[in-house]
């Protein structure tokens, strides 16, 4: 029977990574093994599970009503044993999470001593790029996004809102002037953003009371990395929109200059998001639950937003 589970946990990977390869890496056992585990469930079924190319693989239709009751299975597996042990109090494994750079290096990171003291059994895979990533494909257990979300396959939890600083650096305004108005950074040079996706640079948009602002920022450098970009604005490349909780630092510092603080922007919702059809173990669990305490709690995350001056929404973007 363990090796029956074992088998229907191995294929219910491998339809949710499209890969063998993937699944493997995943799983963390040998691609051999992977598909030897497949094939005998097939062959104990006598049903065919998977279409397999070279490039591709994908379910058939006996594989497809098959993977939804192995989900559930391995569900009420799953629940099961965490109701007759201590792992729903002591979660462990290897935990697999994605977070945007800015947000990781200001505002997670600094508060993982506090995860690792409550949850000392778990292994986090921090990865912590502005990228887009798949969860399914690329096997990670949950993410932190800003913006809209456009994966029907990943629920999400809203736990945070971010609001954006305009600044700039004091010797970039000795040198170019400080904006009165944001029709002013037309003839000012401004460091863009650019998505990882879709390589698109981003407009900045303004708000005062009934007015609205859009402008294309033009500029000598784009960047679609939210340190980088904070980088490039202490170098006094330019004007910058970016998260307050990695300006604010700068500008009580001296080392950069708030413009513009009577326009403002829409704030970005903040969610954590999971695949919906893996099974919400316990450590993917108690990280959902801490992440929501962390931001409820932080001064610049949590859903009571304070209006401050913004940013472009998509600086941190939502990743299908």
């Amino acid at each position: 029977m363990n090796n029956k589970l074992q088998a229907m946990e191995v294929f219910v990977q491998v339809v949710d990574a499209g890969s063998f390869t993937r699944a493997a890496e995943t799983l963390q056992m040998p691609k051999a093994t992977v598909s030897t585990l497949v094939q005998s469930l097939e062959a104990s079924l006598s049903a065919k599970l998977l279409h397999r190319t070279t490039r591709l693989v994908t379910v058939t239709t006996d594989g497809a009503a098959y993977y939804e009751r192995c989900v559930r299975i391995l569900s009420d597996v799953r629940d099961a044993e965490e109701s007759l042990s201590r792992t729903r109090l002591s979660p462990s494994g290897r935990l697999r999470v994605d977070v945007p750079t800015g947000l990781a290096s200001e505002i997670l990171i600094p508060a993982l001593p506090a995860f690792f003291e409550r949850y000392p059994d778990i292994m986090m895979e921090l990865g912590s790029t502005d990228r887009p990533v798949d969860l399914i494909e690329e096997g990670v257990d949950c993410a932190i996004r800003g913006g809209e979300l456009g994966d029907d396959r990943l629920i999400a939890r809203r736990v945070g809102i971010i609001n954006f600083l305009t600044a700039a650096s004091p010797a970039y305004l000795e040198r170019y002037g400080v904006p009165q108005h944001p029709l002013d950074l037309e003839r000012h040079r401004c460091v863009n953003y650019f998505s990882a996706k879709t390589g698109k640079t981003y407009d900045w948009d303004f708000r005062r009371g009934e007015e609205r602002i859009d402008i294309p920022m033009r500029g000598v450098i784009a960047l679609n990395d939210s340190n980088a970009y904070v980088q490039a604005a202490l170098a006094g490349l330019g004007v910058i929109q970016m998260t307050d909780y990695l300006v604010t630092q700068h500008v009580a510092a001296g080392r950069m200059v708030q413009l513009l603080p009577d326009w403002t922007s829409e704030p970005l919702p903040v969610h954590i998001v999971y695949p919906q059809n893996r099974h919400l173990s316990a450590k993917v669990r108690v990280f959902v639950e801490w992440v929501s305490d962390l931001f409820a709690n932080h001064p610049y995350m949590h859903l009571r937003a304070v209006p401050r001056p913004q940013a472009v929404p998509a600086l941190i973007e939502a990743t299908a």
